[in-house]
Parts: structure tokens; C-alpha cells; sequence
């Protein structure tokens, strides 16, 4: 039997501290802090063998306990993963792979079946807030965009790199005077 691997680069996991991080399909194996010199025992274990590399799994705690699956560790637990939830899963840099995991469906449905009003008010119902310190409504920016006078309008958007999806964002709202 012959076995296929495939190494594919994500996006952020968002648990920077415990980077690099190598995420394995099937079984979500969690192995983090993992350097070039980890590789060949990944392979040879892991991959060759199907034998866990313990020593890569995630601790936590005063009695270090492990966790083999992202799904377990509690820092991802109380997260609701939506910018984020191919991550570990699709390159990040293939649109084509974006796309088949239903990537630009609602974009595409925003543009082309809803009104701006209708959009706003989805923005608003989500509870959407931005990520500063003041975490303002989504939303409420949004609405007083709308309803500032004037064409063209621009909205200065804080495109952080840090920030997953915030460039993104910052490229979605150069087109806010054709969707408002």
C-alpha cells in the first residue's frame, strides 16, 4: 500500500506562541513547536509508522497534560472559528481550494442578492465588533457610512497584518462606494 502525503501551507492559527505549529489530516494531530529538525521523525513516526510524536503534542498546566487534538486544547474550545475555520485545512494562498470549501458564497450573495440596507442589518444583528480597544459595533460604522452625504465614501480601515482577515477587509471596503 502506498500512502500520499501532502504538505500544505495554512494561514495563523491564531496561538502564535506555540508556532510552528504542524496540524495532521486524518486524526487533527496537534504537534507544536515543531522545527526543521523535527521533520524526519514526523515522517518516520508519524506518517511511515502511524506512531504519535509525544514529545511535539501540546501541554498545559502545572501537570503538563497533553492534548494530541487541536479540538481538546482550551484555548481553541471557547473559539468560534469562522475567519479562520479552513484553517489547518486549505492553503491559504490556492483560491481554488477557498472556493471549494464554500469560500465567496456570501460574499457573492451580498453583492448580488441584497440591498445595502439588508447587508447593514445583517452586520448589526451578528453583533460583529472590530477588534480595537473600544470594539466598536460593525455594524453602527457601517450604517454612518451609508448615511454620510457625499460619493465617493471612503472608510480608512487599520489593515494590520496581524490582523487575520483584516486585509481583506481593507480590500473589500475600496469597493464600498459600488456596494453602498
Amino acid at each position: 500500500m502506498t500512502k500520499s502525503i501532502s504538505v500544505v501551507p495554512t494561514g495563523c492559527f491564531g496561538f502564535c506562541k506555540m508556532g510552528p505549529i504542524v496540524l495532521v489530516h486524518p486524526g487533527q494531530t496537534f504537534y507544536c513547536l515543531v522545527n526543521e529538525k523535527d521533520a524526519e521523525e514526523l515522517v518516520g513516526e508519524h506518517f511511515v509508522k502511524g506512531q504519535i510524536v509525544e514529545r511535539l503534542l501540546y501541554r498545559e498546566g502545572k501537570d503538563k497534560k497533553i492534548f494530541q487534538h487541536m479540538k481538546d486544547i482550551p484555548f481553541f474550545q471557547s473559539q468560534l472559528r469562522i475567519a479562520l475555520k479552513n484553517c489547518g485545512v486549505i492553503n491559504p494562498e490556492d483560491i481554488r481550494e477557498y472556493i471549494a470549501n464554500d469560500g465567496y458564497f456570501a460574499l457573492y450573495d451580498v453583492l448580488h442578492n441584497k440591498e445595502p440596507e439588508q447587508v447593514i442589518e445583517i452586520i448589526s444583528n451578528s453583533g460583529l465588533r472590530g477588534r480595537g480597544g473600544g470594539g466598536f459595533p460593525s455594524g453602527r460604522k457601517w450604517q454612518f457610512t451609508a448615511q454620510a452625504e457625499g460619493q465617493p465614501k471612503y472608510v480608512v480601515c487599520n489593515a494590520d497584518e496581524g490582523d487575520p482577515g483584516a486585509l481583506w477587509i481593507a480590500a473589500f471596503w475600496r469597493e464600498i462606494p459600488t456596494v453602498l
